[in-house]
Parts: structure tokens; sequence; C-alpha cells
């Protein structure tokens, strides 16, 4: 078990929170999905956000034994769980992203720890930092031709994919966990800028916002 001191970042459940779109619902609005709509954006927020750093070998073993699914085989690769509910993405050479159910991510930290012993590593809990978004519907990779600079064609950017890209001026991690869906993780100091942006590139398919 390594030395550092960890913490539950999450704060008590009487205390309330507010996710890091919810000041631009109130101020942008939050048009509902009809049925003309050809993308749905939803926010999901409060999950658990892990950066894990180390080689490769030795975290592998860690994360198997953990979360039960091996690091991507290959760099910008995105792994899920069976449920579809964690996923695994390799940032950069001794970099993975991990994410989880929000309230997870402290006992994953521990338990990887334990795991990890005296080997050398980092993790860093960032959940309060970054927010996802998802984007789905016919149109939700023509939305994103308008707003990265990335491929996104479907030979060049196939499912199990993740990148970090410029999304207009911010930078996001795009990710594509599914045929029709797409996600954005995105900083929360970038969360009202990209959610406004969104809606004003999506108008023309009738963007819609699922809460």
């Amino acid at each position: 078990m390594s030395n550092a001191a960890t913490f539950d970042t999450r704060t008590e459940a009487r205390i309330p929170v507010e996710s890091p779109l919810a000041y631009s619902y109130r101020r942008s609005g939050a048009p509902a999905p009809t049925r003309a709509s050809r993308v749905v954006l939803r926010e999901r927020p409060f999950l658990g956000h892990l950066v894990l750093r180390g080689g490769a070998i030795v975290l592998d073993e860690a994360v198997r034994e953990v979360l039960g699914v091996s690091l991507p085989g290959e760099p910008q690769g995105l792994v899920q769980d069976a449920e579809g509910v964690r996923s695994i993405q390799w940032l950069s050479p001794d970099e993975w992203l991990v994410i989880v159910p929000g309230g997870e991510e402290f006992e994953l930290e521990n338990r990887l720890r334990q795991a990890l012993g005296g080997a050398h590593f980092a993790i860093s809990n960032v959940s309060g930092g970054q927010t996802l978004l998802e984007l789905e519907g016919e149109a939700a990779r023509e939305l994103l031709m308008k707003s990265v600079v990335y491929d996104v064609h479907p030979s060049h950017f196939p499912v199990g994919r993740g990148v970090t890209t410029v999304f207009a001026k911010a930078t996001v991690i795009l990710r594509r966990p599914a045929e029709s869906r797409w996600e954005l993780v995105v900083r929360r100091s970038f969360a009202d800028y990209t959610y406004r942006w969104l809606l004003d590139a999506g108008e023309e398919y009738a963007i819609g916002v699922e809460r």
C-alpha cells in the first residue's frame, strides 16, 4: 500500500451539489428533445474520474484484479466493462483515464493502491474538475465535424477510440463508446462554453437536451 494521504472528495449527502451545467441550464435553457431532434445531448455529472500513471504491465495487473478489465491494448484505445458503465482510456504512453459510477472512485483508488503496493505509480482523483457530455443521434457526427479538428469519419474514428482534441477553442477528450453515441469529457471551467456551442451548432439538427 502506498503512503500517499487519500481522502474522499465527495461532500456529505446533506450538502446540496450542482452539476457543472446547472448554471448553463438556467442561463441558456435546455430545449427538450422532439420528434425532429437528430441529436440529443445529455450530461452525466458526478461520475468518478481517476487518472492513472505508471508502467503499463504493473497497472494492467492491478486494474484487471480490481476492475475486471484490462488496459486498452493500443494507443487511443477505449475499453468498457461488461455493463458498459466503467471505462478505461489510454491518454498517453503512461497515462490512463478511468471513469466509474459516482461514489465508487474513492474505494477504487484505495483498492488500486493496495494492489499496486510498492510499484511506481500515481493516481489522481479529478472527478470534481470534469464532467461528461453525451451526444447521440443520426446527426451527432455532423455536429462534431463542425466543432472538432480531429477526423471523426468512421474509417478513422471507430467505436472504441478516444482522443484529446480541440473543440471550438476548448480542449476536450472525445470518445466513441458506441456506434451512435459520442462522449465529450470536459473540464468544469469549459462546461458552459461547450454546452452553449453545442446548442448553437446543433440548432439546425433540432438538438434536444435530456436532463
